[in-house]
């Protein structure tokens, strides 16, 4: 049975999503920050870790990218967990009696319209599952808290509503890091960072390369360069494994126009029209 590191407490929609990606035979190992996922597997006090890289809404998750730069650990396969969030309280507890939700603040943003229909104040917490158990600790007939059914279920607070995410099609990206190349499957991703040149039309003439060999982009996004100010480092994801002959080719080519290239790995990736199937 493996063990997995995920951010958050037991509850956490990233626990969820290690079992989504693993089934029942897995032992999901909570950590408390992005940093000690790193280092439980670099430790090998665990086999994988899960990271929350980018949600469909709220964009990329700060620093996720960064600690995949500073470490060297290879990406094993890309997880779409489809985000549901729930209005849990107090066994007891009425919606007539709640007058605010803690939750936080990316899930409390998902749930803006609800809240505002619901003349519930938002109250920014650490984290959904770590708002569950504080309440569950400390009981109040005014306060609800926004998490994961799990999360009630966990903590023995009731769902006074479920599904209050305001747009159906909430998805958070993860991605499980180990230690090896996984093979190839039947459709694949390979992700990078590189940085150009200081030179006019440098990341013209990179991307051109994918271009050539029909590779498909599935995400560029360009992020500051530390102690190099005004120099951003890029991240790509491309379909496609690095064994294929064009992807060879393309990262080659790629270490001559570029001043430093890493990838990040190769790995089984998520369909995106399997995504809300």
């Amino acid at each position: 049975m493996p063990k997995v590191a995920y951010q958050g407490i037991p509850g956490a929609n990233s626990e969820i999503a290690v079992r989504q990606h693993f089934g029942a035979d897995v032992e999901p190992w909570p950590c408390q920050d992005f940093n000690h996922l790193f280092d439980a597997l670099l430790s090998k006090a665990v086999e994988y870790s899960l990271l929350p890289v980018e949600n469909a809404f709220s964009g990329s998750v700060s620093g996720a990218y960064e600690l995949l730069l500073d470490h060297d650990v290879r990406i094993q396969a890309e997880v779409i967990l489809h985000v549901h969030h729930a209005l849990l309280a107090n066994r007891g507890t009425t919606m007539e009696s709640v007058t605010q939700a803690r939750s936080h603040p990316q899930a409390l943003m998902q749930c803006e319209r609800y809240l505002k229909r619901n003349k519930l104040k938002a109250v920014g917490w650490y984290d959904t599952a770590g708002a569950a158990q504080d309440l569950a600790r400390h009981p109040d007939p005014a306060v609800a808290v926004i998490a994961s059914t799990l999360a009630g279920e966990l903590y023995e607070l009731n769902a006074l509503a479920t599904e209050i995410e305001d747009e159906q099609f909430n998805y958070t990206r993860f991605l499980l890091m180990g230690h090896d190349d996984p093979e190839p499957s039947d459709y694949n991703k390979t992700s990078i960072v590189f940085a150009t040149r200081h030179r006019p039309a440098a990341l013209y003439h990179c991307l051109a390369e994918f271009a050539k060999r029909d590779l498909n982009l599935t995400k560029l996004e360009s992020r500051p360069r530390r102690n190099r100010p005004w120099e951003p480092l890029f991240y790509l994801d491309f379909e496609g494994h690095w064994q294929e002959p064009r992807c060879q080719e393309l990262l080659t080519q790629l270490l001559h126009l570029t001043s430093f290239v890493k990838m990040l790995g190769s790995y089984p990736a998520v369909r995106s029209g399997a995504v809300g199937m």
